[in-house]
């Protein structure tokens, strides 16, 4: 009888095996070019080989990403070994790898920055600074200790983080710091300033926010012959600058966007004092939400009080070792409803809305003070990345070391993820993200012929993974 009709495709199972490879080469190229073998293998003379047990772990992190116990499970397979030049592993070999680095993490980041600049000619060393936390699932590294928690867990131990990134055009992160979670930026700016002292050269801009700013750590950078950019707390003195500044053409800056400013020298510093319209708006939306909360939350608590129940927890102290008597009173039985909204939007506007202060050791104009901070952004990008991209968080981690260790391993596949960046021109504008999975998505299949003859077959090359792996790699 003719067929007529397609029939459905039969699949019938083979022992062909698929895993990306773009990870891998693009880890294996840069860790020759920095110097990884001469970098690590001080650290570890026997056993499992610890070059290529880093070069696996970075792989796996811009790959599938999971936690320490998978990651054994992934690289032990036949061809991701071979892949890494390793033998096959028990998984504590692992964990002995990430205390062996977090340990001497401190010193590899500074051998790192010595091979980075022997590589690279850089138009100059300004760098940003910048700190976050990292919220911890595991009790045991004594460095995790409660504090202001920016991933908004006060109910668990953190770490703090600090990079040291130089500014754009290069945006390659440099330095890395790891301090107690209840250390805030002010503290935690000296060693991670310190830490790349060496390596920078004299009379270059050190850029960081408010969060880090104190008189020692300006006069540290100073005593440095250093120059510094700042972003600063507004006071009682720029107070009485917002009641007397008025915008005009002659101290507008960017009349589209409603940028206006004014430069005040003292002897050893300027302050640049800026105005923005649409910050003005920003903030003031933002004040209204948190005045409509307010509000919300003054008329949850009478609802109770009128009612005679005991209020909602999320307003009471909740601790059983605490033993305390309140009580609680409104306003609003003698406030309208309109009365009492003007009375928490007064509150939360202060009238500051809009106006914000730089402060430098430089003599700068308004647009380059501007221009300058706002570059700073980029820093924030590599922590989004951190966290997000090569996802180094959940942190379930052990030891103070091993957690070191962790953050290492992820602050490696970020620096890999800048330099591609850097070094192809194309990709200078591709966000890391898109970066990972064009590299992920470059996969090498072994397919097998006989019982004892495999040919590997490399599928899924793009415009990216393509620039990045098949130049000098012998992929074609």
């Amino acid at each position: 009888m003719q067929q007529t009709t397609l029939r459905t495709c039969r699949l019938e199972s083979n022992n062909n095996i698929s895993f990306p490879v773009g990870t891998a080469i693009a880890v294996k190229k840069y860790s020759q070019k920095l110097g990884f073998e001469e970098i690590l293998s001080r650290y570890k003379k026997r056993g499992v080989d610890l070059v290529h047990l880093i070069e696996a772990l970075i792989s796996y992190r811009l790959t599938e990403n999971q936690s320490i116990c998978r990651a054994s499970e992934w690289i032990n397979r036949p061809d991701v070994l071979e892949q890494f030049s390793l033998s096959a592993f028990e998984e504590r070999t692992l964990f002995r790898a990430l205390e062996v680095v977090g340990g001497n993490y401190e010193e590899i980041i500074l051998l790192l920055q010595k091979s980075i600049f022997s590589q690279y000619e850089f138009p100059h060393t300004d760098l940003n600074l910048d700190w976050t936390s990292f919220v911890l699932w595991g009790t045991k590294a004594e460095i995790g200790k409660y504090g202001y928690s920016r991933g908004h867990r006060p109910d668990k131990k953190q770490i703090t983080v600090g990079i040291s990134q130089l500014r754009a055009p290069m945006n390659i992160p440099i330095g890395l710091t790891v301090q107690p979670g209840n250390i805030n930026d002010q503290t935690h700016f000296k060693p991670t300033f310190l830490q790349v002292c060496p390596t920078i050269k004299e009379n270059s801009r050190i850029v960081f926010d408010k969060g880090g700013q104190s008189k020692d750590n300006i006069d540290l950078v100073l005593a440095h012959k250093m120059k510094y950019l700042s972003s600063k707390k507004l006071n009682l003195s720029d107070d009485k600058r917002i009641k007397t500044f008025a915008k005009s053409d002659d101290n507008c800056i960017d009349k589209e966007k409603g940028i206006y400013g004014a430069i005040i020298e003292y002897p050893s510093r300027t302050d640049y004092f800026f105005f923005s319209e649409q910050l003005q708006r920003d903030q003031i939306e933002a004040k209204l939400r948190f005045a409509e909360r307010k509000l919300d939350e003054a008329k949850e608590i009478q609802k109770a009080l009128n009612k005679g129940k005991s209020l909602p927890k999320r307003f009471m102290l909740n601790n059983p070792l605490v033993k305390i008597t309140y009580t609680y009173q409104t306003r609003l039985s003698e406030l309208t409803e309109d009365q009492a909204k003007k009375l928490v939007q007064a509150a939360a506007i202060t009238g500051r809305e809009g106006f914000f202060c730089l402060v430098s050791s430089d003599k700068l104009t308004l647009k380059q003070a501007l221009k300058i901070y706002r570059m700073k952004d980029a820093i924030e990008k590599v922590f989004q990345s951190l966290k997000n991209d090569i996802n180094i968080k959940p942190l379930r981690v052990w030891t103070t070391k091993s957690l070191c260790g962790a953050i290492l391993i992820g602050f490696f596949a970020q620096l890999i993820i800048s330099l591609i960046r850097y070094d192809y021109e194309p990709l200078k504008q591709i966000a890391p993200k898109f970066i990972k999975i064009s590299l992920m998505n470059l996969t090498v299949t072994i397919e097998r012929v006989k019982a004892i003859a495999k040919r590997t077959i490399f599928s899924n090359f793009d415009a990216i993974n393509g620039l990045i792996c098949c130049q000098n790699q012998g992929i074609t």
